[in-house]
This record gives C-alpha cells, sequence and structure tokens, in this order.
C-alpha cells in the first residue's frame, strides 16, 4: 500500500497547477516528487516527543480524537510523513540572495514559491485524506485542524510539529540549524496525515537525533552559521526568537516587492486565530549548504 500511496502523490505534485510559481518567476513546478515514511501510532517516541517539543504537543491518538474521529487503538494507526523537496531551479536561484542597506533577502523565486506551497499543501493533505476515505479507511490531517497552534510560551514550537514527525518515519534527523536533513536534503518542507489504513512501517535507520548532520558527526562544517544574516545559529544551536524576528523583517520587505502575487495564510497563535500574514521563510541556511539538496553523511 505504500508504494501505491507514493504513486497517487507522485501524480497529484505533478498534475496539480498549485504546484506551480506564478509565471513572473517561468511558471515551473515548486516541488519536484515526494517522498514518505510511515510510524505506528503507539510509537514511544511520541511521548519522548512532550519533552523534547513542548508539554502540548500531541500524541497521535490525541490528535485523532481532536479531528473527531472514531475511537481507535494508538496500535491501529499509521502517521504518514510527506516530504516536499524544491525543485533544482528554485534551490540553484536561491543562492543569489539580495543586499538591502539594512536587511539581507532570500531570493524572490524562493519567497514567492515558499509562499504558493502553503495552498499546495493544504491540497495535498486534502487530497491524501480522500484518497484513503475512497479505499475504506478514515483518514485526518493535525494541521488542518482547528486544536493545531503555533505555542509561543518562552519557545516557539507547534502542538504537532511535521519534522518531529518526519524523523519518528525514519525520513531524517535533525541538524544544527534545526531543519531536518532528508536523503534529499533539509530545503523541503513537511506535512503530514494519521490513518487506520494498513500501511508498512519504514524504519529509523539513525542511532542519533543529528546522525546526518556534518557539524555533529564530523565537526567539520557549521556552513549554516555562517549564512544566517541573523545570528540565530550557534555551536549551541538555533536561537528560534532571532530568526522569528528576522523573518518577520523579510515578510514586511517581501510583502512590499510582490504584494500582488503572494497569497494570505490565517495561522493560530497560542490558540487563537491571528490577522492573515503573507508568509515568506526565510532559509538562509538551506542554500549553498552541503545537507541543501541531500544527506552528505551518506555513502550511497
Amino acid at each position: 500500500m505504500n508504494e501505491q500511496l507514493l504513486h497517487f502523490l507522485e501524480n497529484a505534485f505533478a498534475d496539480s497547477e498549485l504546484n506551480r510559481l506564478p509565471e513572473k518567476f517561468g511558471g515551473g513546478r515548486i516541488f519536484t516528487s515526494p517522498l514518505i515514511g510511515v510510524v505506528a501510532g503507539d510509537d514511544p517516541i511520541f511521548l519522548k516527543f512532550k519533552e523534547v517539543v513542548g508539554p502540548e504537543h500531541f500524541t497521535p491518538p490525541e490528535m485523532w480524537k481532536e479531528c473527531g474521529q472514531e475511537e481507535l487503538l494508538a496500535e491501529q494507526l499509521r502517521i504518514v510523513s510527506i516530504v516536499f523537496p524544491y525543485v533544482k531551479k528554485i534551490r540553484d536561484e536561491s543562492k543569489n540572495i539580495i543586499q538591502l542597506p539594512r536587511v539581507t533577502l532570500p531570493a524572490d523565486i524562493y519567497s514567492v514559491g515558499r509562499n504558493y506551497a502553503n495552498e499546495f499543501m493544504v491540497y495535498i493533505l486534502k487530497q491524501c485524506i480522500s484518497y484513503f476515505q475512497e479505499i475504506g479507511f478514515m483518514a485526518a490531517a493535525g494541521v488542518l485542524n482547528e486544536v493545531y497552534t503555533i505555542v509561543t510560551k518562552g519557545t516557539f514550537y507547534s502542538t504537532w510539529s511535521e519534522r518531529h514527525i518526519a524523523f519518528a518515519t525514519g525520513l531524517g534527523t535533525f541538524s544544527l540549524h534545526e531543519g531536518l536533513i532528508t536523503e534529499v536534503g533539509c530545503n523541503i518542507r513537511l506535512a503530514s496525515v494519521i490513518t487506520n489504513a494498513s500501511l508498512e512501517i519504514t524504519p529509523r535507520k539513525y542511532k542519533e537525533p543529528y546522525s546526518n548532520c556534518l557539524y555533529f558527526t564530523e565537526g567539520t562544517c557549521k556552513t549554516c552559521i555562517e549564512k544566517c544574516p541573523a545570528n540565530a545559529i550557534t555551536e549551541n544551536g538555533h536561537d528560534k526568537t532571532k530568526c522569528y524576528n528576522y523573518g518577520q523583517k523579510i515578510a514586511r520587505k517581501m510583502k512590499i516587492r510582490h504584494e500582488s502575487l503572494l497569497k494570505p495564510t490565517i495561522r493560530r497563535v497560542n490558540g487563537k486565530l491571528r490577522p492573515p500574514v503573507y508568509p515568506v521563510g526565510c532559509a538562509f541556511c538551506q542554500f549553498g549548504v552541503p545537507c541543501m539538496d541531500k544527506n552528505p553523511t551518506s555513502n550511497e
């Protein structure tokens, strides 16, 4: 069933007009073909996430219940994580940053592509849910539920962390910049679906949570530190507050540059709906780094 699901997603990625840049930027795809991983709903790692992510992070059975689904045993649930890798054009052109007097901006093509990606990712989650329902199973997506929120109590985290879900499914490990390094690199987006479909669980091949990061495995790379204009990354890790504040500067500048193109997004922060924003991202730490488009520690 894993192969059938992946084939379905590959077709959706190829066919959807939502997976396209605006014509001003060539009209090509935003994401290339996806990867998927699967983890069981009763995996003990989800209890650990309440410690390492935050106490309000949901386990799969908790999120399943919040989504209004029929009560099932945790062992009956499967969580599918989907990797959305940016196409080579966006990755290549995003190395060309925009230097302004008081702020450094990412390349326009990345900012617009990331903004457009939000609508496409929601589309894929809804398509995935329909796919499972049509073959006789139930499904839900945590990020589409109103209990999904950004929490800003002392730090920044979400009540359903797509990075940690992907880690649990064996798709990759974390890095010094806190992105997830998969076999197609860290320059990706992530989303997930919970289902009771009988999917095969994918293994976690790594022993440590930072096994794919050159800095932690070999002590040889600090490129993401050098790339970050906000000084939000050090050998001690990633300062989410500095990162967020700099991202807000970028968003304000990019809204001026491309307001007619950008699409609004409504988010919940600390459980409350916020006015529409125009997210464009930052990702300096994901471009021109050894882990941008591959797992740099892989011997394959």
